[in-house]
């Protein structure tokens, strides 16, 4: 979203001014006139990028721009949160299709891809001087236009934060079932017990939601995301480092799959892992919002802070990440289910001879960590419904719409969790449609915003990567709706297990 950097007596100037018919007052009318016009032009909508920024009260109102004194430290946490998920467990799953070599190197391409084109948009967000974007969807359509910018960044923006949100909600409800197995001791008295998995969705979802309702805006997530980041990091530490020190069980093997039956059947398995991989890495859509919590000056602007802040926080996810995949590869080839990924690996092949306080312990962190990423994802899809009040009402959102946006929210994802408990298998299909969002797009935006010349390399680099993702994207859509077509879609409306 574009914002114009002012001074800070323009914050000064009351909202709502009556003109006087005092001849000596012309230099007030004047500023009364800026004002007016900055403020109309903010109400308009998406479509005027809203490039008023500091002018337009309306900034200061929204969940993501209300705080502006982040600092470094925040943006990692943020970024690590948000960037490590359930997505980096099936990591191995995709080397099993695609082998050592293959999977080596695709996941080492995949980084440095996604952690270029993550540069591109911090450069990006303040790419115009005194100008900040603060909002994925509005650099889209201030790079591509308001149509076809809107037509290709809401939706990727609105999966990746909403489904994101409903994929949460899916698989804490099965890792708190299994928490609470492994407390009980299992057994049939356990299993007795145990909730439904409708009910594991709803306790998951409450709890997610009563610790959105105090938290008013993405900077006040910042501890949050810290105790996710510890999280993240500690449950990925403790998985490949068990996963070497328990061995490998016998009959591992590190062949890639001979399942398929046709050329197009293994052609749909190749893709689908390099899928995995591409989608492991995620959080693009958050970048310009976390970068929107840091402050920005001429000396010191926010894109060096937030700059400095990614490359820790990607060093430490590929830290997480890289012996994360390989160890697990190696402790357990092909053995790794498709379903639950190394966190299930583990359960079942080293389960019985691990001690259930450690596997209480993994489990929990995973939990805590889903509860903290829910929040970050949950923040543009709050900052985008507020944003609908405020243009309509012209005004603040209070306590108790804020609070209603959120439970709405919760509800909303809540229902789709349990009427689509099956949204994993389609992951790879929506994901393939998602994916320019993060490796196509940034790329495109960067040519039509800097306008690098043709004969220069960064136009070329631009357009081939840009390129290269749109077919990729396209083929991960094919490979994905083929698996479907040829091994069928375990569709469990309404029945979650």
């Amino acid at each position: 979203m574009g914002e114009v950097a002012v001074e800070s007596f323009i914050d000064q100037l009351p909202l709502h001014l009556t003109a006087t018919k005092d001849p000596n007052d012309d230099q007030q009318l004047q500023v009364i006139t800026v004002e007016s016009r900055s403020m109309s032009t903010g109400f308009n909508g998406l479509s005027n990028d809203r490039v008023v920024g500091e002018l337009n009260p309306v900034d200061a109102w929204l969940p993501i721009t209300e705080s502006r004194n982040g600092n470094i430290f925040f943006a990692v946490f943020h970024l690590i949160s948000s960037g490590i998920g359930s997505q980096a467990l099936l990591l191995p799953v995709a080397f099993a299709a695609l082998g050592w070599t293959w999977g080596v190197i695709c996941l080492s391409i995949s980084f440095a891809w996604q952690l270029y084109t993550i540069w591109l948009l911090v450069i990006l967000a303040e790419s115009v001087p005194g100008t900040r974007y603060s909002r994925y969807l509005h650099l889209a359509v201030v790079a591509f236009g308001p149509k076809l910018g809107k037509l290709l960044a809401i939706f990727p923006v609105m999966y990746l934060s909403g489904g994101t949100c409903v994929m949460l909600i899916i698989t804490a409800g099965g890792n708190m079932e299994t928490l609470y197995k492994i407390a009980c001791g299992g057994g049939s008295t356990c299993e007795a017990k145990s909730l439904t998995g409708v009910k594991w969705f709803l306790v998951f979802a409450c709890m997610a939601i009563a610790i959105a309702q105090i938290l008013p805006n993405l900077n006040s997530v910042a501890k949050v995301s810290m105790v996710g980041a510890i999280t993240a990091v500690a449950y990925c530490t403790f998985i490949w480092a068990l996963s070497i020190n328990k061995g490998r069980p016998n009959g591992v093997s590190y062949s890639p799959s001979q399942e398929s039956k046709s050329d197009m059947a293994e052609f749909g398995n190749i893709f689908n892992a390099i899928g995995k991989i591409a989608l492991a890495f995620r959080g693009h859509n958050l970048v310009l919002e976390i970068q929107g919590t840091l402050p920005s000056s001429r000396r010191n602007p926010s894109c060096q802070t937030m700059w400095k802040g990614t490359t820790i926080s990607y060093l430490l996810i590929a830290i997480c990440l890289f012996p994360l995949t390989i160890t697990g590869f190696w402790a357990y080839g092909n053995k790794v289910p498709v379903n639950g990924g190394l966190l299930r690996a583990l359960s079942q092949v080293h389960g019985h001879n691990t001690s259930k306080h450690v596997m209480g312990t993994i489990y929990l962190l995973v939990l805590i960590n889903s509860l903290s990423s829910f929040q970050i994802y949950a923040m543009p899809v709050f900052d985008n419904l507020e944003f609908q009040y405020v243009s309509k009402k012209k005004q603040r959102c209070p306590g108790w719409v804020r609070a209603g946006i959120r439970l709405f929210f919760g509800g909303l994802t809540f229902f789709i969790a349990v009427a689509f408990p099956f949204l994993g298998s389609l992951a790879p299909l929506i994901g393939g449609i998602a994916l320019p969002l993060t490796y196509v797009y940034p790329c495109f935006m960067y040519i039509l915003i800097k306008k690098p010349g043709r004969s220069g390399a960064m136009w070329w680099l631009n357009v081939g990567l840009g390129c290269l993702g749109t077919i990729l994207s396209v083929m991960l859509v094919v490979a994905a709706a083929w698996n479907l077509a040829d091994k069928g879609l375990h569709a469990n409306f309404f029945r979650p297990k």
